[in-house]
Parts: C-alpha cells; sequence; structure tokens
C-alpha cells in the first residue's frame, strides 16, 4: 500500500527533483508540506493537486471537482452518518458496481461499496475490484465498516439452501448492487441455477425497500442487513460479514465536506451508533487501506 504521507526523499523521487530543490520549494513555501511530527512530511494527495495547479490551460479553463455526493450502496449507518457529520454530501443508492461507475465519471465525490466476486474470499473482493480498474488509478480505499449480511424473512428459515428448498419467494436486488452480487455467488456455491428459484417480480433497489416488500407480501425473503433487519422487525439468518468501504480519487481526498465526514467516522458518536443499530463492526472506520 502506498503511503499517504511520504518522506522528503520519497516527495523528491515522487516528483523527479533534486532533494535540495525541494527544501528550496518548503523554504519558500510554494509547496503544500507539514512539520506536525518535527520531520518535513508532503501528502501525496496534497502534492497532486499541486502539480495539477501548475498546469498550463486554455483561457476560462477550471479543474472539474464532482459534487459531493456518495454514490453505491445504501447502508443505514452511512445515511445517518452522511446527515449528522454535518458534512453536506448527498446520497445517491443506485448499487455498489454503478457507484463505481459514477465514481470513475467524476459524478460523485465518493463510491460506497460492498463487493462479492466468485472465487474471492468476501472481505477483499473491494480491493481487487479497486485495483483493477484502469479507471480508477488515483483511488483511496477507505474502511466504512464491515456488516454482517444475511438472509430476512417473515418465517423461520434455518439456511440459505431451506429457503430455496421450500419454495418461498425470493425478492432480488438490481444488476451490480453489493447484496444481488452475493445472491449469485451463494446460488452458484449451492450448485443452483435460476429455474430452482421463485423470483419476485421487481427488484428492489435497497435493503431497507426490500424489508418493506417482505413485509407486504411481495416477496418471502431476500438479502439484506442485520441491522434492516433489526430496524424492520424481520427474522434473520447470518450468513457472511463483508467489507463496506468508501472510494475517493486522491484529488477530492482533502475537500473539506470529505474530511468533515471522515473525521466523524472516527468519533465515538459513530461507533457508538454502529453499535445500537447492530451488525456493525467500525474498527477499521478511517482506515486507508489502499492508496494508488
Amino acid at each position: 500500500m502506498q503511503d499517504v504521507y511520504l518522506n522528503s526523499e520519497q516527495a523528491a523521487a515522487y516528483l523527479g527533483i533534486k532533494e535540495r530543490k525541494l527544501y528550496d520549494l518548503v523554504a519558500a513555501e510554494r509547496i503544500p508540506a507539514t512539520k506536525a511530527t518535527g520531520k518535513w512530511l508532503f501528502p501525496r494527495a496534497a502534492l497532486d493537486r499541486w502539480l495539477e495547479a501548475g498546469l498550463f490551460t486554455p483561457p476560462g479553463y477550471e479543474p472539474h471537482m464532482p459534487p459531493m455526493i456518495i454514490a453505491g450502496s445504501q447502508d443505514p449507518l452511512l445515511d445517518w452518518a452522511a446527515r449528522r457529520s454535518g458534512s453536506g454530501l448527498a446520497l445517491l443508492a443506485e448499487g455498489s458496481e454503478a457507484g463505481l461507475l459514477h465514481l470513475e465519471k467524476q459524478e460523485a465525490a465518493l463510491a460506497a461499496i460492498h463487493l462479492h466476486r466468485a472465487g474471492d474470499d468476501d472481505m477483499p473482493a473491494n480491493l481487487a475490484a479497486v485495483k483493477a480498474s484502469p479507471f480508477l488509478f488515483d483511488a483511496v480505499l477507505i474502511g466504512f465498516a464491515e456488516r454482517e449480511q444475511g438472509l430476512l424473512a417473515r418465517e423461520p428459515v434455518p439456511t440459505f439452501d431451506a429457503a430455496i428448498a421450500k419454495g418461498l419467494t425470493f425478492g432480488g436486488r438490481q444488476e451490480g448492487a453489493g447484496a444481488q452480487l452475493l445472491f449469485q455467488k451463494l446460488m452458484r456455491s449451492a450448485g443452483r441455477n435460476a429455474d430452482d428459484v421463485a423470483m419476485a417480480d421487481t427488484a428492489y433497489a435497497t435493503g431497507e425497500d426490500l424489508a418493506f416488500a417482505i413485509h407486504a407480501g411481495q416477496a418471502d425473503c431476500g438479502i439484506a442487513t442485520r441491522a434492516v433487519a433489526i430496524k424492520a422487525g424481520l427474522r434473520f439468518v447470518p450468513l457472511v460479514w463483508e467489507a463496506f468501504d468508501l472510494v475517493v480519487r486522491r484529488r477530492t481526498y482533502f475537500e473539506p465536506a470529505l474530511q468533515s465526514f471522515f473525521a466523524f467516522m472516527r468519533s465515538n458518536e459513530f461507533h457508538a451508533h454502529a453499535t445500537k443499530l447492530g451488525g456493525y463492526r467500525t474498527a477499521s472506520a478511517g482506515q486507508v487501506k489502499l492508496n494508488r
């Protein structure tokens, strides 16, 4: 994993200049740097923005900044934290893969993802997907929480396979949603195909939409988090713990709205609320897992 902060030797190599020239720039206060720890450190993202600021550009050109939107997966803790932090970040819940696409197109500042891939363990799937994207060459992957995903149902069901055997109707999610990717992975692992399962006619955009549909009798069961099941008063069959992460580009990492949000993720209030909701582990909140 690349360092978020570079020492003087690393920064000089990163910029392709001699270390003496770097110190000249520091002395002239012409380069972003900090000496908070007693030695000069250089934030990699700030160096990128400093370089971009020095580009020759046509008259009237302004660098594009994405809207302050968290695109991707919906999550009760994420929704609450976005409001409670006072960051001003808006939410666009269209599923994990759609969130990454919005980030690639600079249509969002953050993507919230929980991916599941065939053959992958559930925890590192997010990391693998970001590394594999040629468009996210400047991505930073930040931990938000680990979540417990499972089967929501109105009646007792011991296992995922038992729900299929009983002929229960599953409420599916949109293509590219993390819960739908998990459903497809579980089907493959069980040696099942689409003909083995009764599916509701509608794909549900969020776990809360799915929970409402189960209460309304439109579906018997479906995959969502423990927090959603508790809030909706539905039975919950645990399936996996997954990583729920945030992806941001380095050029926007230091934007005030994002820094405000990241700071709140490290607060005692954030961790306490996650415990109240249920089904979260927040030790990884704010942890930089990847800096490309």
